[in-house]
């Protein structure tokens, strides 16, 4: 399966790296294709070791603005004019997506495939992997849409939140029909 991966390219701490390597580990074992920003800095940095480190295939898809900062050896790699495109192939190169703990632009990435999905455009299965309660207060405002009627469809055919990474791959092995 290809998963794409919104997540920060900041460096953080150990109580976000630890579960995003351990998260990585899983996808590349599990025979996956990590697709995801592209970058080598960071918490992508973290993520794309693990995963070629166990295994997987790599699939970067950069920016212009941002080419100096992609990983030299995936497996495939391209770069986008701007951000629209780049989302776009992100999601057009993905079977399911997993949004972990990141700044504006993860927050992006993520309200964009929430949008798709809400309006029919994609069925890919979406997981929140709420990493050490990092996204608490985002899974509040969504419940608090969804209860207001704010959302055409319920809260859990968008997105599961996913405590840890073991959750987040099951999901999306499940919805995807993995044995």
């Amino acid at each position: 399966m290809n998963i794409c991966v919104f997540l920060s390219a900041a460096d953080l701490d150990d109580r976000y790296t630890r579960p995003a390597r351990e998260f990585a580990e899983l996808l590349g074992k599990g025979g996956h294709t990590l697709v995801w920003g592209g970058s080598d800095v960071g918490l992508m940095k973290v993520v794309a070791d693990g995963v070629e480190r166990a295994g997987g295939r790599l699939v970067g898809v950069s920016v212009d603005f941002l080419q100096s900062k992609a990983r030299p050896a995936a497996d495939e790699m391209v770069v986008a004019k701007d951000l629209a495109e780049r989302k776009a192939l992100l999601l057009g190169k993905s079977d399911a997506v997993v949004i972990m703990v990141g700044g504006t632009g993860t927050l992006d990435e993520a309200t964009e495939i929430l949008e798709l999905k809400k309006h029919g455009l994609t069925d890919k299965p979406v997981v929140l992997l709420n990493t050490e309660g990092f996204y608490d207060g985002l899974k509040q405002q969504f419940q608090r849409m969804d209860e207001e009627g704010f959302l055409p469809v319920p809260l859990t055919d968008l997105v599961f939140f996913a405590e840890d990474g073991v959750a987040a791959l099951a999901y999306l092995e499940e919805s995807a029909g993995v044995q």
